[in-house]
Order: C-alpha cells, then sequence, then structure tokens
C-alpha cells in the first residue's frame, strides 16, 4: 500500500488525486483511496491540516493532489459588510470554524448556526462545496492559490481549554 508522508510545494508530475472532505484532511492518521480506487495510507505530521491542491509525496516517490471535497454548507450573505461581521463575530465567539470569503462566510450545516444565523439578518444558502476554514489564530496562516514560495501550514495545538464547535455537537 502506498503511504503518502512529505508534503512537497511543487511536482513535475502528479499521480494521483485523493479528495477528501475538511475533516479527514485535519487527520494526521488514515486509510484512504485515490480516484483511480488505490488505496493508501496517509502518515503526515501531527497538527497537519491538507489544504485544497497539496501535493503529497510518497514512499515509493510518487505524489498525489489532495482535493476538497463538496460537503454539505451554508454560505452566509448579508445585505452590509457590518451586517456580515456580526455574524462572523457570533460564529467566532462559537469558535466555529468558517470559511472566510469575499462578501460571505462558509460554514458546515448546521441547523442551530442557520437559525441563529437567520436571526442576525443573514441569507443562509444551502449549498454543496469545498469547505476551506480559516486556520485560526494558531495557524500557520491561510492558503491562497497564486501565492509562490514555501508554504507551511501546521496548526499548533488547540489550548486545552478551548473547544471548536462541531456541528451536531451541542453547544
Amino acid at each position: 500500500m502506498l503511504t503518502l508522508h512529505t508534503k512537497i510545494d511543487s511536482a513535475d508530475t502528479i499521480d494521483g488525486e485523493l479528495v477528501l472532505p475538511y475533516e479527514l484532511r485535519e487527520k494526521s492518521r488514515q486509510r484512504a483511496a485515490l480516484n483511480s480506487g488505490e488505496e493508501v495510507a496517509v502518515l503526515t505530521v501531527r497538527g497537519t491540516v491538507l489544504r485544497d491542491g497539496d501535493l503529497l509525496k510518497g514512499d515509493d516517490g510518487r505524489i498525489v493532489r489532495i482535493r476538497a471535497a463538496d460537503e454539505a454548507t451554508y454560505r452566509v450573505s448579508c445585505s452590509s459588510p457590518h451586517a456580515l461581521l456580526r455574524c462572523a463575530f457570533h460564529l467566532g465567539n462559537r469558535h466555529t470554524q468558517a470559511q472566510v470569503g469575499d462578501g460571505w462566510l462558509r460554514i458546515r450545516k448546521d441547523a442551530v448556526l442557520r437559525e441563529m444565523l437567520v436571526g442576525l439578518g443573514a441569507t443562509v444558502t444551502e449549498e454543496h462545496a469545498p469547505f476551506e476554514p480559516e486556520a485560526g489564530a494558531y495557524g500557520g496562516g491561510h492558503h491562497h492559490h497564486g501565492d509562490h514560495g514555501h508554504h507551511h501550514h501546521a496548526l499548533a495545538p488547540i489550548p486545552v481549554r478551548q473547544k471548536i464547535h462541531r456541528p451536531g455537537e451541542p453547544s
């Protein structure tokens, strides 16, 4: 079985693609299947978050591109930047992972959060889309496609007292 273990910045040849939802791109130890059906082991440094487009090198030298799977999400938009900022504040106050776009936010589908956001005046649209949340205060920054240079996306451990809200868990 191919073992993928090293993040690299670029490659001349891509030998396969691995499509994973965000929840699995946060895991450092797992078995998965490439688009070709080949089973692989992913063994990355603890705390590594794989982003859409990241490259992993395998033990046999092959290179696999990571792709963000479409997931059940909500796209949050508002009539003003101030209203959107209020929504972002309330999501952050609940330690909810959020993707920040140009004039919108994206969160995982969660009925309780949807109700809160609608109550704040947001337009909440259900969509099946890749989820790429911000790395957070303890992360190594957000990956922007088109950037050139050396990228590390390892996240520092979340402090013990801080809990990240995951949809489906009680608040």
